[in-house]
C-alpha cells in the first residue's frame, strides 16, 4: 500500500511530498520527494513492537537546511573529490568546494537538495520510481545524466534500492543513500553495542581532510577488520591514526572480490537488546562505513524533538571508492555514452 502525504512547500513555491510505503509483514517505509530521502523505516522487534530505525526530520525546512544528508540520494558523485578537481577526457574540471576545500556529495547542490519526480506503482511489493535530469554541466559535471532510482519494499520486509544512469557525454558517477541507523530505534542512544560483519577485506585509509591518500591496505590487524562478527564499539577507541584522524570509522571498506554481477550478502547489523537484524545485500565494491562522527554539526532537532548526537546512528553507503576519478587503481566511476550505471542495493530486516 502506498498513501501520499504532503509535506511542505519549498521557498519557490513547489510543494513537496512524501510517501509512505506499507507491506503485509509489518514494515513500512516514507521517501520523500526532496532529495529521494529514506525519513522513516519501521520494523518490528523481536517481540513484534514496530519501531523507526532511521534518523530524519520533521520538517521540509531542516531536510533543505541541515547538514547531514539525512536518508538522502547522493550523487553526482557521492564522497569526496579531493580540491573538487578532476580530469576527464584532456579536459579540467573544478567542482564547487564545500568541505574543507573539497568537493563532497555532490557539490553546491547535488540529488540531495533537487525534488525528484515520482511515480507510485502500488501492489504486493509497493515501489517508487524517482526520476532526475541532472543537465550538462550540472555542479560542472559535463554531459547529461538520466537518473532513474527504484525503491521496492519487499514482502521479506526489505528495502530495495536499485540505481539506474544513463549519460549522453563522458562524465563521472557514483550513487548511493546516505540512511542513518540505529537498529534499537533513532532516538535509543548510541549505537556502540551494534554487532557488526561485513565480507570487507580492505580499506581506504585517508589524510586529515579525509581525503584518500592512494593506498589501498588489507584489514588485517586493524580496527577495520569486521570480517568476524564484533561491536562497532570494541576497537572505537584504539590509538589508531585512521580512526583518530576521522574521529572514528568514517571509512571506505572493499568488498572482498570487488563488484558483482547481482547483488550478494555483504554486512550483517544486529542490535542485540531489540533483536533486530539488518543484512545488505549488493552489488557495489565497496561501502562508506560512517559512525555518524559529525552529527553535532546538525543543530536541528530529529523526528519528535529528538537530539543529533555522534554515534547515535550509523551509515552504510554502499558505492565505489572515493575520490576514484583521481586514482588510477581505484574503482572505475567513468560512464560513457551507451554504458549503463546499474547497481542494487537491499537492506533486509528481521529479527533473532
Amino acid at each position: 500500500m502506498i498513501t501520499k502525504h504532503y509535506f511542505g512547500t519549498m521557498d519557490d513555491g513547489r510543494d513537496v511530498y512524501s510517501y509512505l510505503l506499507k507491506n503485509d509483514s509489518g514494515m513500512s517505509a516514507r521517501i520523500c520527494e526532496f532529495g529521494g530521502a529514506i525519513m522513516e523505516i519501521s520494523v518490528p522487534d523481536r517481540l513484534g513492537r514496530l519501531t523507526d530505525v532511521v534518523a530524519g526530520y520533521d520538517s521540509l525546512r531542516d531536510y533543505v537546511l541541515a547538514p547531514g544528508y539525512l536518508g538522502a540520494l547522493v550523487g553526482r558523485v557521492c564522497n569526496r573529490i579531493a580540491r573538487g578537481k578532476f580530469t576527464l577526457g584532456g579536459k579540467d574540471y573544478q567542482i564547487f568546494k564545500n568541505n574543507n576545500g573539497n568537493s563532497l556529495h555532490g557539490g553546491k547542490v547535488g540529488f540531495s537538495h533537487k525534488i525528484w519526480d515520482v511515480k507510485a506503482e502500488d501492489g504486493e511489493e509497493p515501489r517508487l520510481i524517482l526520476t532526475l535530469t541532472s543537465p550538462d554541466g550540472d555542479e560542472n559535471y559535463p554531459g547529461t545524466l538520466q537518473v532513474t532510482v527504484t525503491y521496492t519494499l519487499l514482502l521479506s520486509n526489505a528495502l530495495s534500492i536499485h540505481y539506474e544512469a544513463t549519460t549522453d557525454q563522458k562524465t563521472v558517477v557514483n550513487l548511493t543513500n546516505h540512511a542513518y541507523f540505529n537498529l534499537g530505534g533513532f532516538s535509543s542512544g548510541k549505537i556502540f553495542d551494534h554487532v557488526l560483519q561485513m565480507d570487507a577485506d580492505k580499506y581506504i585509509p585517508t589524510d586529515e581532510k579525509l581525503i584518500p591518500t592512494g593506498e589501498i591496505r588489507s584489514v588485517i590487524r586493524t580496527p577495520f577488520d569486521f570480517r568476524e562478527p564484533k561491536t562497532i564499539g570494541e576497537d572505537f577507541d584504539l590509538e589508531h591514526p585512521d580512526l583518530k584522524l576521522a574521529g572514528g570509522f568514517d571509512h571506505c571498506l572493499c568488498f572482498t572480490g570487488g563488484e558483482t554481477k547481482t547483488p550478494i550478502l555483504r554486512i550483517e547489523a544486529y542490535e542485540p537488546n531489540s533483536g533486530r537484524l539488518m543484512q545488505v545485500y549488493t552489488n557495489q565494491p565497496c561501502v562508506q562505513f560512517y559512525t555518524g562522527n559529525f552529527m553535532w554539526e546538525i543543530e536541528a532537532p530529529l523526528k519528535g524533538g529528538c537530539p543529533a548526537t555522534v554515534q547515535s546512528a550509523f551509515c552504510l553507503e554502499t558505492q565505489k571508492m572515493p575520490d576514484a576519478i583521481n586514482h588510477s587503481n581505484f574503482t572505475d566511476t567513468v560512464l560513457n555514452p551507451g554504458e549503463k550505471y546499474d547497481y542494487t542495493t537491499i537492506y533486509q530486516f528481521s529479527v533473532k
